[in-house]
């Protein structure tokens, strides 16, 4: 199992790198302005991150429960994708719609265009993340490390 610390280090670059994208590509997208997708993009990374680390600790407390190992098959990280991002939708809709001042259907529809940036970048930074961070196998899995 990753460490708290390795946990913490994944959150914030998995949102740092996610915003430089985010910010101005969605301003232009959605042709709204720089700043309002900022805070947009800043208020989301923020839920998200609290909830990135949240669910990744519980999905793999559940992995190491029902099949002794926290090893992802790609079946597994698809579901693991889709499943953190239904999560996160239905968190941010409310907050985007108040913000923006626009309809909940308007702000399910933009959610769901970032969605599917958040699942195409999540997936591959997930991957790239376990490449560059390998999870160092200790004896004691339960521990949480430090």
């Amino acid at each position: 199992m990753r460490t708290f610390r390795d946990r913490v280090r994944h959150a914030l670059l998995f949102e740092a790198v996610a915003l430089a994208i985010f910010i101005p590509g969605s301003a232009a997208v959605f042709d709204q302005p720089v700043q309002h997708m900022g805070v947009i993009g800043i208020a989301s990374a923020t839920v998200a991150t609290v909830w990135n680390f949240l669910f990744n600790a519980g999905f793999d407390r559940a992995m190491l429960r029902l099949r002794g190992s926290v090893h992802k098959t790609m079946a597994i990280r698809v579901a693991h994708t889709f499943l953190f991002e239904a999560g996160l939708v239905a968190m941010l809709i409310p907050m985007i719609a108040w913000y923006l001042g626009i309809g909940l259907w308007a702000a399910l529809l933009m959610d769901i265009a970032i969605v599917i940036f958040y699942l195409v970048y999540g997936f591959l930074f997930n991957i790239a993340y376990d490449r560059m961070f390998p999870v160092v196998a200790t004896a004691a899995y339960g521990t949480g490390g430090v």
